[in-house]
């Protein structure tokens, strides 16, 4: 007995240095400029050519889209998983495996254990493996493959292989989201800089004049021209304040807008989120994520805060701008107020010269709308 646990330790053993080494290769080819896809195409690759699979796939939680993405594939084509609506729910032997942080294997008919959409993966009775992705108590994902019913099962070392390698991708991953954090915390510095800024250079001008304006009796020329001078200047205070970064920019996005809508309306089928009018093509590359992003909170707004039957989504470009709409006819009894989420998106579209307005439009309706100045015609229209 002693023997065999000495086998297995110093089996494990060399499955880990391996799960490095693979870990450093795939690092290593994955610069700055590198698509993230492409660490994760690799690591599937990898996992097929150590673990001896046909196929493998790796889902992961994106917190940008607060969604669960296909992240990388390797012996399927990623593109059929684009629009997917994935849940633990959905897959219990992931979620299962999650909860265990164990590597799970399922053997035979895969009825119930994947989505149905995608049961025409796996027409006859397969080896499913699936290992989690968790770092620091965090989910961040898993590692699906498979193998035909007549290869063996996995072994100890193939386990903990594949164990280590979900451990070496969701490091991966915890280290860019937090990468992002600090990102996140150095723009809020800066938000709060800039209230500051304007709080101490123009709040207080303007309260001056207000104090001045407040008080009985005419107000004597001299005055008035003071007045007239702190209120110009706290507005070029304002100007110069507006023009720096706000820290705070959409992220790139992976998908395009119609696609975005399209994914909303299957979640929330209650709510009837229709495209109606406008197609692919028509929102400028440069500006996707800001219309994904502003789409997402009208529709979680709408989700959350209203009863809507339908939600309509409209784009267009107009008079040397691009125009977004988003209205619900949810609105019932006093009118609700804009939440952070969307006035945090209004200071967005300042960096990019546009604004957000929001408000109930018509009784019953409520409505987000985008206008961001946009030429057709200049060279970088598009990014």
């Amino acid at each position: 007995m002693a023997m065999d646990a000495s086998a297995i330790t110093e089996g494990r053993n060399e499955s880990g240095i391996e799960a490095l080494e693979l870990l450093v290769e795939v690092l290593s080819e994955s610069g700055p400029g590198t698509n993230g896809a492409r660490f994760y195409d690799r690591l599937c690759e990898a996992v097929c050519r150590l673990a001896r699979m046909r196929r493998a796939i790796i889902f992961r939680y994106d917190v940008a889209a607060r969604r669960v993405r296909a992240a990388g594939a390797h012996g399927v084509d990623l593109e059929q998983f684009a629009e997917a609506h994935v849940t633990v729910e959905s897959a219990p032997i992931a979620a299962e495996s999650l909860r265990e942080d164990r590597v799970m294997e399922f053997a035979g008919d895969l009825t119930g254990q994947v989505p149905e959409e995608y049961s025409g993966l796996f027409p006859e009775p397969v080896r499913l493996v699936c290992a989690p992705m968790v770092a620091g108590g965090r989910d961040v994902g898993v590692i699906l493959a498979d193998r035909l019913m007549p290869s063996p099962p996995l072994d100890e070392s193939e386990r903990y292989l594949l164990w280590t390698l979900g451990k070496a991708a969701a490091l991966a991953a915890v280290v860019r989201i937090v990468a992002q954090q600090a990102e996140e915390a150095r723009q809020l510095e800066q938000r709060i800089d800039l209230a500051r800024e304007i709080h101490e250079g123009v709040i207080q001008r303007l309260f001056g004049v207000s104090m001045a304006l407040d008080g009985e009796g005419d107000l004597p020329s001299e005055a008035r021209h003071r007045c007239a001078v702190e209120t110009q200047s706290a507005l070029a205070d304002l100007r110069s304040a507006l023009q720096r970064p706000l820290g705070r920019t959409p992220r790139a996005t992976q998908t395009t807008f119609a696609v975005e809508v399209n994914r909303l309306a299957r979640m929330h089928p209650d709510l009837g989120v229709r495209l109606e009018e406008g197609k692919e093509g028509d929102v400028p590359l440069a500006l996707e994520p800001l219309a994904q992003s502003l789409l997402t909170e009208a529709v979680r707004n709408a989700h959350r805060h209203a009863s809507p039957t339908r939600v309509s989504v409209r784009v267009r470009r107009s008079e040397g701008a691009f125009v977004l709409e988003v209205a619900n006819d949810g609105v019932k009894g006093h009118a609700r107020h804009a939440g952070m989420g969307l006035r945090l998106a209004a200071f967005e579209a300042l960096q990019s010269g546009g604004v957000v307005e929001f408000g109930e439009r018509e009784p019953g309706i409520w409505q987000v709308r985008l206008v961001v100045p946009y030429d057709d015609g200049s060279p970088d229209a598009d990014g």
